[in-house]
C-alpha cells in the first residue's frame, strides 16, 4: 500500500448501517472516506445484517409514508389506516420504556431527526417497505396499524447492508476487509492517524479524522462476564461475531468517557437452539420468538416470572431475554394453546422453530424437562386468575389476571384448548447499552465533556440513549441519525482543518 493508499480525509471503524452512513454523509460533503470491516467481505455488515430491518421514526400520517414508500398506490392507500405517531410520541416512548434515564439531548435529536434521516436514506437508493404483518390487523378489508413501527428496510437487514454498500461504491467510498483497527495515533491531542491489523501485517493510515461506528462488546464473552455479570457468558450472541469492544477500548485509551447503563444491553428470548453467534448463512432473526404477550412464560420450576403482556412486544422484548438468563439453566417455555396459535408470528412456523406439540397438557409437560407438577399447577391457578373481559391482541384490552404474581395485565387468555405448545427459549444478546460519551453532533467526549478533536461516533458505540430497554425499531433508526450527523461532523472538521487559519 502506497503513501497515497494510506491517506484519509475519514476513516470509519464499521461496516454496519451506522458505520456506512457515516461513510456516505462524509463523502457527499466532499470527504474522502475509508471503510474498515474487521470481518471478511461475505461477513460485512455488524449486527444491521441481521436485523428484520424494522426502523422507528416520527411521522404525521399516512402522506409521510407514502413519501417514503412513494410505490404506495391511491388503492392500496385507501385500504390503510395509519395513525400518526409524532416526534411526542415517540419521544415519550422512548423516556417511558427507559424510566426517564435517556439523555435528553440525545433522545430529543434522534427523535427530531429521524423522519429526515429516513428520507435521506432513501435519496441515497434504500428501499422501504410496509410491515403489514405483525404490525398491522386487517378488518373489513382495511390494514389498521398500530405501535408506531408500520416500516422496515427491503429485503430485511440484508438488503440495507446490500443497498448502503451500492451507494458507497457508488460514491467512491473505499472498503477494506479482514481490517482491525487496533489503535488510534493522536498529536498535539488530535487525531492523526490509526493503526490497522489486516492479512498483509499491521498498517498505519494516515488521517486527522475517524468514526466509530463499531458496536459494542456482545460478542467478547470475557468482557461481557466482566461488565454484565457472570450469567452472560451463556447468552447466544445475535449477531455478528465481530463485535468484541475494539472501538470502546480505543477511545477510552485516548481519553474517551465511558457513558451509558454499564450493566444493561438489549437481550431478548431467542430459540433455545439458535446458533451461539450469527449464522450468515441464517441471516434475517429468524430465530428470536415475540409472541409471548399472547401466552405464558415459564421456567424450568415451573414458575412464571414475568407479566407476559405489561405491554406491546415493541416495549418489552429488548428486555425479557435478560430475564430468561436469570432463570435456571438459563432457559424458559413459552406456551401457546390453539386459541392463539394463528396469531403466533411468523417466526413460529419457520423450519428453523424448535417446539413441542400435544393435545393435553399434562402429555406436553412430559415432553419437557421441567418439574411438571408444579407447571401444571401454575397454568391451572393462571387460568383460574383470569378475568372476563373482551380479548383484542391489537389494543391493549386490559384483559387480565387477578390474585396472582406476577399479574398478567393485557391479552389474559385461559390455556385450555388442544393442541397445546411450548416454545424453549433462551436469552439473545443484541448489544450493550454501555458505550462511550458524545454529543448529539457525534462529537467524542473527554472529561468535563471536551471534544477529542477529530474523534467520532455513532450506532451502538453512543452510550446514554437506551437503558434497561429500547422501543422496538430504535436501534437501526439511531445508528442511521447519528451516523448521518457523525459524517457530516468530520466532514466540517475536515473541511476547517484545510482552511488557512
Amino acid at each position: 500500500m502506497g503513501e497515497f493508499e494510506n491517506r484519509y480525509d475519514v476513516v470509519v471503524v464499521g461496516a454496519g448501517n451506522a458505520a456506512l452512513c457515516a461513510a456516505i454523509s462524509a463523502a457527499e460533503n466532499q470527504a474522502r472516506v475509508l471503510v474498515l470491516e474487521k470481518g471478511p467481505k461475505h461477513k460485512r455488515g455488524g449486527n444491521s445484517f441481521f436485523t428484520d430491518g424494522a426502523i422507528r421514526f416520527a411521522f404525521n400520517g399516512l402522506a409521510d409514508i407514502r413519501k417514503v414508500i412513494p410505490k404506495i398506490s391511491d388503492e392500496e392507500a385507501a385500504k390503510i389506516v395509519m395513525p400518526a405517531y409524532t416526534e411526542q410520541n415517540y419521544y415519550d416512548d422512548l423516556m417511558r420504556v427507559t424510566s426517564g434515564k435517556s439523555t435528553p439531548e440525545l433522545a430529543q435529536q434522534l427523535v427530531s431527526q429521524s423522519l429526515p434521516t429516513i428520507q435521506w436514506m432513501r435519496e441515497h437508493g434504500i428501499e422501504f417497505e410496509l410491515i403489514y404483518d405483525n404490525q398491522s390487523f386487517l378488518k373489513d378489508g382495511v390494514s389498521h396499524f398500530w405501535g408506531g413501527l408500520p416500516v422496515k428496510t427491503k429485503d430485511k437487514g440484508i438488503g440495507l447492508v446490500r443497498s448502503l454498500n451500492e451507494r458507497a461504491e457508488q460514491l467512491g467510498i473505499d472498503v477494506w476487509y479482514d481490517a482491525q483497527a487496533t489503535k488510534i495515533h493522536m498529536a498535539d491531542e488530535q487525531v492523526s492517524s490509526l493503526q490497522v491489523q489486516t492479512p498483509d501485517g499491521s498498517n498505519v493510515v494516515q488521517t486527522s479524522c475517524i468514526v466509530l461506528a463499531c458496536g459494542s462488546f456482545e460478542a467478547n464473552k470475557a468482557v461481557r462476564k466482566e461488565k454484565l455479570g457472570e450469567e452472560w457468558a451463556h447468552a447466544i450472541v445475535r449477531g455478528t461475531e465481530y463485535n468484541t469492544g475494539d472501538g470502546i477500548s480505543m477511545a477510552l485509551e485516548v481519553g474517551a468517557q465511558r457513558y451509558g447503563q454499564l450493566d444493561g444491553c438489549h437481550a431478548i428470548g431467542t430459540d433455545a437452539n439458535a446458533p451461539k453467534v450469527g449464522d450468515f448463512q441464517k441471516p434475517g432473526d429468524i430465530f428470536k420468538k415475540h409472541s409471548y404477550p399472547l401466552g405464558l412464560l415459564l421456567n424450568k420450576e415451573g414458575n412464571r416470572f414475568v407479566d407476559e403482556g405489561a405491554d406491546f412486544r415493541n416495549y418489552t422484548y429488548a428486555k425479557y431475554g435478560k430475564e430468561i438468563l436469570k432463570q435456571p439453566g438459563h432457559i424458559a417455555y413459552q406456551i401457546f394453546d390453539s386459541q392463539v396459535r394463528s396469531m403466533l408470528r411468523k417466526e413460529y412456523d419457520l423450519h428453523e422453530a424448535t417446539f413441542y406439540q400435544a393435545d393435553t397438557l399434562e402429555a406436553l409437560v412430559e415432553q419437557l424437562p421441567v418439574q411438571h407438577e408444579r407447571f401444571l399447577e401454575t397454568v391451572q391457578s393462571y387460568n383460574k386468575a383470569v378475568q372476563d373481559g373482551e380479548y383484542n391482541p391489537t389494543i391493549k384490552d386490559s384483559k387480565c389476571t387477578s390474585g396472582i404474581t406476577p399479574p398478567k395485565t393485557n391479552w389474559a387468555l385461559s390455556v385450555s384448548e388442544g393442541p397445546f405448545y411450548a416454545f424453549p427459549v433462551t436469552c439473545g444478546i443484541t448489544f450493550s447499552f454501555q458505550g462511550i460519551k458524545a454529543d448529539p453532533t457525534g462529537k467524542v467526549l473527554a472529561e468535563g465533556d471536551k471534544p477529542i478533536d477529530g474523534l467520532f461516533a455513532a450506532g451502538e458505540m453512543i452510550g446514554g440513549i437506551f437503558y434497561d430497554n429500547y422501543p422496538g425499531g430504535s436501534g437501526l433508526m439511531s445508528g442511521a441519525v447519528f451516523g448521518k450527523l457523525a459524517g457530516q461532523s468530520a466532514a466540517a472538521y475536515v473541511t476547517e482543518r484545510r482552511i488557512p487559519q
